[in-house]
């Protein structure tokens, strides 16, 4: 399209040319039908709260006494199923508008806005004159009343019914300043406006002023094109569409724009026609046999040039006044597309040259600058028009396209394919995403859509990452389990239902598509502080943590698994060395964002890897400082406190307090310590009267190290399994020890366990998946399967079992730990 401009636009309020809408829906008519039904079919639309225009169904319109309502109402009745879409009373006092030939609007009560849109010219007569005829008006008006505000109803209220219309004067040159005070006269008045506008029309007044702005032209007269200008700009002040047809035809457009050149406020004439005629070119991509849409092309594009450029900036008018001129670029625009969405020889040769490896560079710039402003004119289509053209553009391919344009170098290219991704994933992730699981099982994983997604956004090389931003904006989406379930019926062509597409999807993307996006990130951790540490790529790990921490939210067990693998936290934990805040901040982040989540499975692992001592190092280092760092590590400590996370809590007293103690101008680590004791009573030191000595702890800790939740769903290596085999016979020589100290000085009592021998030393204890370490059967894993299916550790204590535990240990005198068996 044209080069130079092509902004985003405003929507325009007025309800005058909202309806041009219509004139789409007729470009194609229902071959179907006969000639006697076309007649009086129409659309009927109602304008919501937005200001949009909702379509409310298609059917066919008559006309008939209701006796319910007591008067003669328009009834529309639904082309499919005959069903009663509307019944409207013809009231004699509603203002009904006929526009463009096949349209009439009107008001209901409480404000309702409707419109009624023909396919046929012929149709639309044969109601409007059942109209006028209940309201005894004559069929040849364009609307049944004066619509008057309501802050115009007191001023206006003694006036008479029919208003008497407005004589225009000669327009010559020595009329100009009285027809320059009728034009102003008239703007405060609704319907003197309206008046004003039709004689305009009705006289064909556009073309007399433009006929005595060439006299002045070429006399020089600057006076009189001065006042030119200021009756012009009344004109557009009058918001009319029909005034607006003729003044942006292709015979007045150019002398529109002369005119508004003179603008008094200005030292000198602006040159906006010789910039329309010899500067800004015309680009045909792709050559446009349709002529219609040619001219569109042109007129929408000088008519935004004059909105953006040559008029006024919108402050110097009131907030509604070109609300018409706003409504006629946007019908544009709608046409524009769906002429362009109807012509399939256009685009499948538009696809043919971006696929195309002989497209020179050059070439294949322009074709995707076109498809970005092809996809962004989209933007204006209702959202049944939209469904249909981005089905459209991947019929013909256009995803495959974007994977050979996302590989080329040219950052200006890149940017637009960006952008055209955006917009579809926006509309359809359910699309994107089908494409991407058909595409897998085709070709390598380094070609994939996403993968290249992915790797455009770590190798962005904008320093600020602009265009890496809208990309992960991308991934999100992409990723994103809520429009899963959002988008699933929404897009008809997705082969799996919501909760398939989930799984499915999220599977494939940790399986193929995770190690792609973690890879800077692995890369700069393999030492104890980051490898590298620029700006750049400090951005680059804090958009990648973002996402992470936006999987560690939506993912559960897929990032679980991950994250466990590859030990991924403690990589993240290297970043809070890194000399820049906000990535150490953004580590931080995603340590909070685990933690929220409450999981025991995350508790156990970060205290078995000592992953906090990171933080605290990071917030010792930074000492006294009042800082973001400082205000984080605080408010992840409290929330460990305030929410009561006891595993932690025992976790960071013990191994952290005896640092933190001096840190006394906030009570978290007072109240942490306080905390401790609670736990001990509440927790599964309660089953023992007797106080745990240091062997008898280490035990519990490394017990606890190895025991799984009923959630999990990584099996234990081989390695692990080993190693819990010696730890277990470790503890049980530590347990064997601590009984027979205990034995000498208590007298024996019964055991529960009848097979148990009475006398000491007692036998080794032996757990339910782990045989002792004599026994030639081989070690089993360290899990106990559950009734549901699945895994638990092998020992538990919930509290629920605290009171069966303490009549255990009033009946054994050897306190032991008891381990809960699978049922």
């Amino acid at each position: 399209l044209f080069e130079p401009i092509w902004r985003l636009f405003w929507i325009g309020r007025g309800s005058d040319t909202q309806h041009e809408l219509d004139r789409l829906k007729r470009r194609t008519p229902d071959n179907t039908t006969t000639m006697a039904d076309t007649r009086r079919r129409v659309k009927l639309y109602a304008l919501n709260e937005d200001r949009q225009w909702d379509d409310r169904g298609t059917g066919h319109v008559s006309s008939s006494y209701v006796e319910r309502l007591k008067g003669m109402s328009l009834l529309v009745r639904a082309e499919s199923d005959g069903s009663l879409l509307l019944e409207s009373k013809i009231q004699p006092d509603t203002a009904y508008q006929k526009q463009q030939e096949t349209l009439i609007v009107w008001s209901e009560a409480d404000n309702v806005d409707l419109a009624l849109s023909f396919q046929e010219k012929a149709g639309c007569d044969e109601i409007w004159e059942k109209i006028c005829q209940v309201q005894g008006k004559d069929p040849s008006c364009d609307i049944t009343q004066d619509i008057v505000e309501e802050s115009e109803e007191e001023k206006f209220e003694d006036m008479p019914d029919a208003a008497p219309p407005i004589e225009l004067p000669p327009c010559e040159l020595s009329k100009l300043d009285e027809i320059s005070e009728v034009f102003n006269s008239v703007l405060p008045s609704p319907i003197r406006r309206e008046k004003l506008a039709n004689a305009i029309e009705y006289e064909g007044y556009i073309k007399k002023i433009v006929d005595l702005f060439h006299m002045c032209e070429d006399l020089e007269n600057f006076e009189g094109l001065h006042q030119l200008y200021e009756i012009y700009k009344s004109i557009f002040l009058l918001n009319k569409n029909a005034l607006f047809e003729v003044m942006f035809s292709d015979e007045f457009i150019f002398d529109t724009v002369g005119i508004l050149e003179y603008d008094p406020s200005k030292p000198e004439k602006a040159s906006h026609r010789d910039y329309l005629r010899n500067s800004a070119s015309f680009k045909e991509v792709i050559p446009i046999s349709n002529e219609e849409l040619r001219q569109k092309i042109h007129q929408t594009y000088r008519v935004q040039y004059i909105q953006d450029v040559v008029l006024p900036t919108p402050s110097v008018f009131e907030e509604n006044m070109l609300s018409t001129l706003s409504s006629f670029i946007f019908f544009n625009k709608i046409e524009i597309v769906s002429m362009i969405q109807d012509d399939e020889k256009f685009l499948t040769e538009l696809f043919a040259q971006l696929t195309d490896e002989a497209t020179d560079d050059n070439r294949r710039r322009e074709l995707v600058n076109f498809l970005k402003e092809f996809c962004t004119f989209s933007q204006t289509l209702q959202p049944q028009a939209k469904e249909s053209f981005f089905k459209t553009l991947s019929n013909l391919g256009i995803l495959p396209a974007l994977e050979v344009i996302l590989s080329m170098d040219d950052p200006e290219v890149r940017q637009a394919c960006t952008d055209i991704i955006m917009y579809i994933v926006e509309y359809s992730p359910s699309m994107v995403r089908e494409f991407i699981m058909q595409e897998a099982n085709q070709q390598d994983d380094d070609i994939l859509l996403v993968n290249l997604i992915i790797e455009q956004m770590i190798c962005d090389p904008d320093p600020e990452l602009g265009n890496a931003l809208q990309l992960s904006g991308v991934l999100r989406i992409l990723i994103d389990p809520e429009n899963m379930m959002a988008t699933a019926n929404a897009w008809a062509s997705v082969p799996f239902p919501q909760k398939t597409e989930k799984t499915e999807f999220l599977s494939f993307f940790y399986k193929n598509c995770m190690h792609v996006l973690t890879a800077p990130l692995l890369a700069n951790t393999t030492e104890d502080k980051p490898s590298k540490d620029d700006y750049v790529t400090a951005q680059l790990l804090s958009l990648i943590l973002e996402l992470l921490a936006f999987c560690v939210e939506h993912h559960t067990y897929h990032i679980r698994n991950y994250i466990f693998n590859k030990d991924l936290l403690r990589r993240i934990l290297v970043l809070m060395k890194s000399s820049h805040g906000h990535l150490a901040l953004s580590a931080l982040r995603f340590v909070r964002k685990i933690i929220s989540l409450k999981e025991e499975f995350y508790n156990r692992y970060i205290i078995k890897g000592n992953l906090l001592k990171p933080i605290v190092d990071a917030f010792l280092t930074n000492g006294q400082r009042y800082n973001l760092l400082n205000s984080a590590t605080l408010e992840l400590f409290e929330f460990i406190r305030v929410e009561d996370i006891k595993s932690l809590v025992a976790y960071v007293v013990e191994t952290f307090y005896e640092q933190l103690k001096d840190v006394d101008y906030v009570n978290t680590f007072k109240g942490l310590k306080l905390s401790v004791p609670s736990i001990l009573r509440n927790h599964r030191y309660r089953r023992d009267a007797r106080s745990l000595d240091e062997e008898e702890e280490i035990w519990f800790e490394q017990d606890e190290e190895e025991m799984e939740d009923g959630e999990a769903v990584v099996p234990v290596t081989d390695m692990l399994k080993n190693k819990m085999d010696e730890e277990l016979d470790h503890i049980s020589k530590i347990i064997d020890g601590k009984r027979a100290r205990e034995s000498e000085n208590k007298p024996p009592s019964p055991l529960k366990n009848p097979t148990r021998s009475p006398s000491p030393p007692p036998p080794t204890r032996k757990f339910n998946s782990s045989p002792p370490a004599a026994s030639t059967s081989p070690p089993a894993s360290p899990e106990v399967k559950t009734n549901n299916g699945g895994i638990t550790g092998l020992v538990d204590y919930p509290d629920e079992d605290s009171d069966e535990d303490e009549d255990e240990d009033r009946n054994s005198s050897i306190p032991a730990k008891r381990p809960r068996l699978a049922t």
